[in-house]
């Protein structure tokens, strides 16, 4: 299948945060001294993208709903279960995911890098003896920013009641078949387009025995130097009837960590000065992604959760989120446990077990398509500010400033990259507020904003109008190089 053309010069409009103008002067610097000053206050506006439209439209759940049967149909995909049958077992479930990213590199023109990730995993507690964990990974290079990467990953594996138990039947159809379909239709629709930065769609095996896969992938992702900017992790997203009796097919949730696991004590001190708590890389990605829902996505109001994971839970965006790298799981509001991790069995009138018929398709679908828009204009986007710094005390106004773009990491950078924008807010709101554009700038001042009041922020906008994720200054907010 051809794929068009969307990258640098013909990327839609604007694809980013909404702007609601803010009444104050604007003080820019870079050398040259220029004043600006903004129009008088008007409602919230938006401008909305014609392709992150077009790339939501082109999820399918009938698709969805065809790779959540067959991945149920290999009986049991346990870390440990048969790998030699073709139709029983990790081993057929992974090869089958391996085809299905192969044939959408066929029709994108070979535009996928797809390959198995394998590691021999033993004396783990869940892992006694030694097993070969293997994960599928399918990369899809940017045009421009080839080392610039965001993911999207869901979890191959499944379990029943006994972690450990290999043979008994464990259909898996919320989770995580559902992840991993929605990461595949995620490429499918992808694939048809070009990006500047480059997007990993991942199926990352044994996470119910220890979250390996996404451990080996974060590894490799620090061994070859990726400049990885966001994780979405996706563990169920197919379920809307909760065991607390909701049903409810328009919330999603959005989970973040707050200060990074990597914060040295150093950083914590200035964090306790500064601000940052509620504003690490994976807590302004999920802000974003959360912005995403609310222009693309019709009918799903995300809810950002400042937790790591659900309470004492875990899942595979945590691997990432212990080396550094900004991950967040994206899954369904209301969890049905009778029907995660459990025996297929009727017990007091009450069903147990993860089978097809829990599964939303069309809720699946929203939610793949939730990532597919963000994972698009974040690989639209230029990179996100680095080295962002912020002064202000005791002064009537505020300045931020920021490292130039580096053309020897994204060539040719000139073409993608308009300028800058600067966000801030009130110190207990939970999403940007107020926002500014600054131009091709590396310092701008915000006159008449004090510094104390606020918790500010700077991000990348390209030549048409997508945006980067927000970063707040200093390391607590950094989203690296």
């Amino acid at each position: 299948m051809r794929r068009s053309f969307y990258s640098i010069k013909k990327l839609s409009r604007t694809a980013a945060c909404g702007v609601l103008v803010f009444s104050s002067s604007l003080l820019v610097n870079n050398n040259n001294i220029a004043h600006a000053q903004q129009t008088p206050p008007t409602s919230l506006s938006y401008t909305d993208s014609v392709l992150l439209h077009q790339i939501a439209k082109e999820v399918s759940a009938d698709r969805i709903e065809q790779d959540i049967r067959t991945l149920v149909s290999f009986g049991t995909r346990h870390t440990l279960s048969e790998t030699e049958s073709e139709t029983r077992g990790i081993g057929a479930a992974r090869r089958w995911i391996k085809e299905e990213f192969d044939k959408i590199s066929t029709e994108c023109g070979g535009c996928l890098e797809v390959f198995f990730q394998t590691k021999v995993i033993s004396g783990e507690k869940r892992i006694p003896n030694a097993t070969e964990v293997v994960s599928v990974i399918a990369i899809q290079k940017g045009t421009t920013d080839t080392n610039r990467y965001v993911m999207m990953s869901g979890d191959i594996d499944s379990r029943v009641s006994d972690v450990m138990d290999s043979v008994s039947d464990s259909p898996g159809a919320n989770d995580n078949a559902s992840g991993v379909a929605g990461t595949l239709e995620a490429a499918r629709v992808l694939s048809k387009h070009y990006f500047a930065g480059s997007i990993v769609y991942a199926a990352l095996a044994g996470e119910e025995q220890g979250l390996f896969g996404g451990k080996i992938l974060a590894e490799y992702a620090k061994a070859n130097n990726w400049r990885l900017k966001a994780v979405l992790n996706n563990d169920m997203i197919g379920n809307i009837e909760g065991v607390n009796g909701v049903i409810n097919n328009t919330t999603a949730r959005i989970f973040a960590e707050g200060t990074r696991n990597t914060e040295t004590a150093d950083e914590a001190t200035y964090r306790r000065f500064t601000g940052g708590e509620v504003d690490s890389p994976s807590r302004n990605l999920a802000r974003y992604i959360d912005l995403m829902a609310d222009r693309y996505i019709q009918n799903l109001d995300t809810m950002v959760v400042y937790r790591l994971d659900r309470f004492r839970r875990g899942g595979h965006h945590r691997p990432f989120n212990d080396l550094g790298y900004p991950g967040v799981r994206i899954m369904e509001t209301n969890e049905h446990y009778a029907r995660q991790h459990q025996d297929l069995r009727t017990e007091d009138g009450v069903v147990y077990g993860d089978t097809i018929d829990g599964v939303n398709f069309n809720y699946a679908a929203k939610l793949t398509a939730l990532n597919a828009v963000s994972l698009a204009g974040m690989a639209s986007a230029p990179n996100p500010p680095a080295d962002v710094t912020i002064t202000g005390a005791v002064q009537p106004s505020t300045t931020l400033s920021w490292k130039p773009h580096d053309d020897t990491l994204t060539p040719p950078i000139n073409e993608q990259l308009k300028g800058y924008k600067i966000y801030w807010r009130l110190t207990d709101a939970p999403q940007w507020q107020f926002s500014k554009y600054v131009g091709n700038v590396t310092t701008a001042t915000l006159e008449n904003v004090v510094i104390d009041n606020y918790f500010f922020g700077v991000a990348s906008v390209s030549q048409d109008g997508f945006e980067s994720p927000v970063v707040f200054p200093g390391a607590a907010g950094a989203f690296g190089e």
